[in-house]
Protein backbone atom coordinates (compact mmCIF):
# COMPACT_ATOMS: atom_id res chain seq x y z
CA UNK A 1 0.00 0.00 0.00
CA UNK A 2 1.27 3.30 -0.94
CA UNK A 3 1.88 6.04 1.96
CA UNK A 4 0.04 9.52 1.29
CA UNK A 5 1.52 11.61 -1.04
CA UNK A 6 2.51 15.18 0.20
CA UNK A 7 3.23 17.82 -2.34
CA UNK A 8 6.46 19.15 -2.66
CA UNK A 9 6.53 22.90 -1.78
CA UNK A 10 7.33 25.68 -4.47
CA UNK A 11 11.00 26.18 -3.21
CA UNK A 12 11.74 22.73 -3.28
CA UNK A 13 10.44 22.46 -6.80
CA UNK A 14 12.50 25.17 -8.28
CA UNK A 15 16.02 23.87 -6.11
CA UNK A 16 15.73 20.56 -7.35
CA UNK A 17 15.20 22.09 -10.76
CA UNK A 18 18.46 23.63 -10.56
CA UNK A 19 20.31 21.01 -9.58
CA UNK A 20 18.94 17.87 -11.72
CA UNK A 21 18.05 20.04 -15.07
CA UNK A 22 17.05 18.07 -17.58
CA UNK A 23 16.69 15.10 -15.16
CA UNK A 24 14.30 16.75 -12.45
CA UNK A 25 11.05 14.84 -14.24
CA UNK A 26 12.65 11.69 -14.04
CA UNK A 27 13.91 12.71 -10.36
CA UNK A 28 9.67 13.38 -9.64
CA UNK A 29 8.59 10.05 -11.28
CA UNK A 30 11.06 7.76 -8.96
CA UNK A 31 9.65 9.25 -5.93
CA UNK A 32 6.39 7.99 -6.70
CA UNK A 33 7.71 4.17 -6.65
CA UNK A 34 8.50 2.42 -3.46
CA UNK A 35 11.82 1.80 -2.82
CA UNK A 36 13.38 -1.60 -3.10
CA UNK A 37 13.42 -4.01 -0.05
CA UNK A 38 16.98 -4.27 0.57
CA UNK A 39 18.82 -5.52 3.51
CA UNK A 40 22.52 -6.10 4.38
CA UNK A 41 23.76 -9.84 5.92
CA UNK A 42 25.17 -9.72 9.04
CA UNK A 43 28.37 -10.94 8.68
CA UNK A 44 29.18 -11.22 12.44
CA UNK A 45 26.59 -13.95 12.79
CA UNK A 46 26.26 -15.67 8.81
CA UNK A 47 27.77 -15.84 5.38
CA UNK A 48 25.69 -13.84 2.52
CA UNK A 49 25.84 -17.42 1.18
CA UNK A 50 23.96 -19.10 4.30
CA UNK A 51 21.75 -16.78 4.74
CA UNK A 52 20.49 -15.86 0.77
CA UNK A 53 20.24 -20.38 1.13
CA UNK A 54 18.04 -19.74 4.44
CA UNK A 55 15.59 -16.74 3.01
CA UNK A 56 15.55 -19.04 -0.39
CA UNK A 57 14.33 -22.01 1.36
CA UNK A 58 11.50 -19.66 2.58
CA UNK A 59 10.51 -18.84 -1.42
CA UNK A 60 11.83 -15.38 -1.21
CA UNK A 61 13.92 -14.68 -4.45
CA UNK A 62 16.84 -12.95 -3.64
CA UNK A 63 19.68 -10.74 -5.88
CA UNK A 64 22.90 -9.71 -4.81
CA UNK A 65 23.69 -6.47 -7.05
CA UNK A 66 27.10 -5.95 -6.58
CA UNK A 67 29.34 -9.30 -6.43
CA UNK A 68 31.88 -7.30 -4.42
CA UNK A 69 29.59 -6.70 -1.50
CA UNK A 70 28.13 -10.13 -1.42
CA UNK A 71 26.18 -9.11 1.69
CA UNK A 72 24.31 -6.46 -0.02
CA UNK A 73 21.01 -8.22 -0.60
CA UNK A 74 17.57 -7.53 -2.23
CA UNK A 75 14.17 -8.99 -1.91
CA UNK A 76 12.71 -9.30 -5.28
CA UNK A 77 9.77 -11.54 -4.29
CA UNK A 78 6.46 -9.84 -3.16
CA UNK A 79 6.26 -9.86 0.62
CA UNK A 80 3.50 -9.06 3.01
CA UNK A 81 3.61 -6.03 5.04
CA UNK A 82 6.05 -6.09 7.67
CA UNK A 83 7.37 -9.87 6.93
CA UNK A 84 10.68 -8.67 6.25
CA UNK A 85 11.38 -7.25 9.29
CA UNK A 86 9.32 -10.52 11.67
CA UNK A 87 11.80 -13.15 9.75
CA UNK A 88 13.38 -15.03 12.47
CA UNK A 89 16.41 -14.20 10.72
CA UNK A 90 16.24 -10.90 11.64
CA UNK A 91 15.40 -11.24 14.84
CA UNK A 92 17.89 -13.44 15.33
CA UNK A 93 20.40 -10.26 14.09
CA UNK A 94 21.41 -12.46 10.99
CA UNK A 95 20.31 -9.03 8.67
CA UNK A 96 19.94 -5.42 9.02
CA UNK A 97 17.04 -3.76 6.94
CA UNK A 98 19.05 -0.97 5.69
CA UNK A 99 18.20 1.29 2.19
CA UNK A 100 21.41 0.19 -0.27
CA UNK A 101 22.31 4.30 -0.43
CA UNK A 102 22.32 4.06 3.61
CA UNK A 103 24.75 1.04 3.45
CA UNK A 104 27.46 3.51 0.81
CA UNK A 105 29.02 5.85 3.42
CA UNK A 106 30.54 2.84 5.38
CA UNK A 107 32.14 0.85 2.25
CA UNK A 108 33.51 4.47 1.42
CA UNK A 109 34.81 4.40 5.11
CA UNK A 110 36.72 1.45 4.62
CA UNK A 111 36.87 0.50 8.26
CA UNK A 112 39.48 -2.45 9.40
CA UNK A 113 40.33 -4.96 11.94
CA UNK A 114 42.23 -3.52 15.27
CA UNK A 115 41.02 0.38 13.90
CA UNK A 116 39.97 2.66 16.29
CA UNK A 117 37.38 3.98 14.91
CA UNK A 118 34.21 6.90 15.92
CA UNK A 119 30.54 7.01 14.18
CA UNK A 120 29.68 10.41 16.19
CA UNK A 121 25.94 10.66 15.18
CA UNK A 122 24.95 6.72 15.46
CA UNK A 123 21.51 5.97 15.95
CA UNK A 124 19.61 3.97 15.02
CA UNK A 125 22.69 1.46 14.37
CA UNK A 126 22.83 0.56 11.00
CA UNK A 127 25.91 1.67 9.90
CA UNK A 128 27.61 1.41 13.56
CA UNK A 129 26.30 -2.51 12.92
CA UNK A 130 27.91 -2.14 9.40
CA UNK A 131 31.50 -0.98 11.00
CA UNK A 132 31.60 -3.20 13.04
CA UNK A 133 31.23 -6.39 10.95
CA UNK A 134 33.66 -4.66 8.38
CA UNK A 135 36.31 -4.88 11.38
CA UNK A 136 34.92 -7.93 12.08
CA UNK A 137 34.28 -7.26 16.29
CA UNK A 138 38.27 -6.72 16.56
CA UNK A 139 39.73 -3.17 17.41
CA UNK A 140 37.54 -0.38 19.23
CA UNK A 141 34.51 1.16 18.31
CA UNK A 142 32.94 3.78 20.13
CA UNK A 143 28.98 4.95 18.71
CA UNK A 144 28.05 7.96 20.55
CA UNK A 145 24.32 8.99 20.32
CA UNK A 146 23.16 12.59 22.05
CA UNK A 147 19.06 11.81 22.75
CA UNK A 148 18.34 9.05 25.49
CA UNK A 149 15.69 7.07 23.14
CA UNK A 150 17.48 6.45 20.30
CA UNK A 151 20.24 5.49 22.12
CA UNK A 152 17.88 3.19 23.43
CA UNK A 153 17.39 2.03 20.04
CA UNK A 154 21.18 2.05 18.95
CA UNK A 155 21.76 -0.39 21.45
CA UNK A 156 18.97 -2.56 21.40
CA UNK A 157 20.20 -3.05 17.08
CA UNK A 158 23.63 -3.28 18.18
CA UNK A 159 22.76 -5.91 20.92
CA UNK A 160 20.98 -7.82 17.88
CA UNK A 161 23.97 -8.19 15.82
CA UNK A 162 26.54 -9.33 17.82
CA UNK A 163 28.38 -5.91 18.30
CA UNK A 164 31.08 -6.42 20.75
CA UNK A 165 33.90 -4.16 20.29
CA UNK A 166 32.03 -1.12 20.88
CA UNK A 167 31.87 1.62 23.61
CA UNK A 168 28.86 3.33 23.39
CA UNK A 169 28.78 7.11 24.80
CA UNK A 170 25.72 9.46 25.07
CA UNK A 171 27.15 12.96 24.46
CA UNK A 172 27.05 16.02 22.07
CA UNK A 173 28.99 15.17 19.46
CA UNK A 174 31.16 18.74 19.79
CA UNK A 175 31.50 18.31 23.44
CA UNK A 176 32.34 14.39 22.81
CA UNK A 177 35.16 15.72 20.70
CA UNK A 178 36.51 18.17 22.73
CA UNK A 179 36.70 15.97 25.52
CA UNK A 180 38.76 13.58 22.93
CA UNK A 181 40.90 16.21 21.63
CA UNK A 182 41.76 16.99 25.52
CA UNK A 183 42.84 13.71 26.37
CA UNK A 184 44.75 13.65 22.76
CA UNK A 185 42.69 10.22 22.32
CA UNK A 186 43.15 10.16 18.11
CA UNK A 187 40.76 8.07 15.74
CA UNK A 188 42.23 6.09 12.18
CA UNK A 189 38.36 6.64 11.18
CA UNK A 190 35.79 8.92 11.59
CA UNK A 191 31.65 8.49 10.21
CA UNK A 192 30.17 11.29 10.36
CA UNK A 193 26.77 10.84 8.55
CA UNK A 194 25.40 13.83 10.13
CA UNK A 195 21.84 14.76 11.22
CA UNK A 196 20.30 17.08 8.10
CA UNK A 197 17.04 17.78 6.14
CA UNK A 198 16.45 14.36 4.71
CA UNK A 199 15.64 15.32 1.11
CA UNK A 200 16.93 12.22 0.19
CA UNK A 201 14.49 9.53 2.12
CA UNK A 202 11.03 11.29 0.38
CA UNK A 203 10.58 7.97 -1.29
CA UNK A 204 10.20 6.09 2.05
CA UNK A 205 8.82 8.74 4.00
CA UNK A 206 7.31 11.38 1.39
CA UNK A 207 5.96 13.60 4.60
CA UNK A 208 9.90 14.70 4.73
CA UNK A 209 7.97 16.88 1.71
CA UNK A 210 5.88 18.66 4.38
CA UNK A 211 8.17 19.52 6.80
CA UNK A 212 10.50 20.71 3.90
CA UNK A 213 12.01 24.11 5.16
CA UNK A 214 14.67 26.48 3.81
CA UNK A 215 15.40 27.66 7.74
CA UNK A 216 15.89 23.97 9.12
CA UNK A 217 18.49 23.70 5.82
CA UNK A 218 20.57 26.95 6.88
CA UNK A 219 20.42 26.21 10.49
CA UNK A 220 21.41 22.64 10.38
CA UNK A 221 24.52 23.65 8.06
CA UNK A 222 25.64 25.71 11.09
CA UNK A 223 25.68 22.46 13.26
CA UNK A 224 27.18 20.36 10.47
CA UNK A 225 30.36 22.59 10.40
CA UNK A 226 30.73 23.04 13.72
CA UNK A 227 30.73 18.50 13.86
CA UNK A 228 32.73 18.52 10.96
CA UNK A 229 35.25 21.05 12.76
CA UNK A 230 35.54 19.29 15.63
CA UNK A 231 35.42 15.56 14.25
CA UNK A 232 38.88 16.26 11.96
CA UNK A 233 40.03 17.56 15.08
CA UNK A 234 40.95 14.14 16.67
CA UNK A 235 41.76 12.22 13.46
CA UNK A 236 45.35 10.85 13.72
CA UNK A 237 47.59 11.98 11.00
CA UNK A 238 46.45 10.34 7.80
CA UNK A 239 43.43 8.91 9.17
CA UNK A 240 40.01 9.89 7.38
CA UNK A 241 36.89 10.79 7.84
CA UNK A 242 33.41 10.55 6.39
CA UNK A 243 30.92 12.68 5.90
CA UNK A 244 27.42 11.95 4.91
CA UNK A 245 24.08 13.00 4.76
CA UNK A 246 20.94 11.95 2.99
CA UNK A 247 19.85 15.27 1.41
CA UNK A 248 20.56 16.83 -1.33
CA UNK A 249 20.99 20.50 -0.29
CA UNK A 250 23.66 21.90 -1.22
CA UNK A 251 24.35 24.34 1.58
CA UNK A 252 24.60 20.57 3.74
CA UNK A 253 26.68 18.66 1.59
CA UNK A 254 29.13 20.50 -0.89
CA UNK A 255 29.29 23.65 1.27
CA UNK A 256 30.12 21.91 5.09
CA UNK A 257 33.14 19.87 3.12
CA UNK A 258 34.29 23.32 1.40
CA UNK A 259 34.05 24.67 4.54
CA UNK A 260 36.28 21.91 5.93
CA UNK A 261 38.42 22.30 3.70
CA UNK A 262 39.32 25.91 3.76
CA UNK A 263 40.04 25.70 7.54
CA UNK A 264 42.00 22.49 8.21
CA UNK A 265 44.60 20.76 6.93
CA UNK A 266 42.61 17.90 5.16
CA UNK A 267 42.55 16.64 1.30
CA UNK A 268 39.59 14.85 -0.43
CA UNK A 269 40.00 11.39 -1.63
CA UNK A 270 38.12 10.40 -4.79
CA UNK A 271 35.22 7.83 -4.13
CA UNK A 272 34.20 4.33 -6.34
CA UNK A 273 31.09 2.88 -6.02
CA UNK A 274 29.53 0.18 -7.26
CA UNK A 275 26.58 2.55 -8.56
CA UNK A 276 25.88 5.55 -10.51
CA UNK A 277 26.87 8.48 -8.70
CA UNK A 278 27.47 12.10 -9.69
CA UNK A 279 30.36 14.44 -8.91
CA UNK A 280 30.12 17.02 -5.79
CA UNK A 281 29.07 20.51 -7.38
CA UNK A 282 31.70 23.48 -7.27
CA UNK A 283 28.93 26.50 -7.37
CA UNK A 284 25.63 26.85 -5.83
CA UNK A 285 23.85 30.36 -6.38
CA UNK A 286 25.93 32.90 -5.85
CA UNK A 287 28.42 30.54 -3.88
CA UNK A 288 31.35 28.92 -5.31
CA UNK A 289 33.03 26.00 -3.75
CA UNK A 290 36.80 25.06 -4.01
CA UNK A 291 37.61 22.63 -7.04
CA UNK A 292 38.69 19.64 -5.17
CA UNK A 293 34.71 19.93 -3.40
CA UNK A 294 33.88 17.59 -6.57
CA UNK A 295 35.42 14.63 -5.59
CA UNK A 296 32.83 13.83 -3.23
CA UNK A 297 29.35 12.19 -4.49
CA UNK A 298 25.82 12.54 -4.86
CA UNK A 299 23.78 9.72 -5.51
CA UNK A 300 20.53 10.88 -6.72
CA UNK A 301 17.37 8.37 -7.21
CA UNK A 302 16.84 7.97 -10.00
CA UNK A 303 20.01 7.13 -11.20
CA UNK A 304 20.21 3.86 -9.05
CA UNK A 305 16.97 3.29 -8.25
CA UNK A 306 17.71 3.93 -4.20
CA UNK A 307 17.32 6.85 -1.74
CA UNK A 308 19.63 10.07 -2.03
CA UNK A 309 22.56 10.35 -0.45
CA UNK A 310 25.43 12.33 -0.08
CA UNK A 311 28.97 11.57 0.33
CA UNK A 312 32.55 13.16 0.89
CA UNK A 313 36.17 11.07 2.19
CA UNK A 314 38.65 13.06 3.61
CA UNK A 315 41.99 12.78 4.76
CA UNK A 316 43.84 14.47 7.39
CA UNK A 317 47.74 15.51 6.08
CA UNK A 318 50.19 15.37 8.29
Amino acid sequence: MRKQNYEPKPLFIERMKKLLGKDFDSYMEILKKEPVRSFRCNTLKISPEKLKERLEKKGWRIKIPFSNFPEIMIVESELSPGELGRAIEHLLGYYYIQEIASMLPVLVLNPKKDERVLDLCASPGSKTTQIAARMENSGLLIANEVKFGRLKILAANTERCGVMDMIMTRRDGIALCRRFKEENFLFDKILLDAPCSGEGTIRSTPRTLEMWNIKTIENLSKLQKSLIASAVEILKPNGELVYSTCTHAPEEDEEVVDFALKNFKIKTEKINLPLKTRQGIIKWQEKEYLEDVKYSCRVYPQDADTEGFFIAKLKKLK
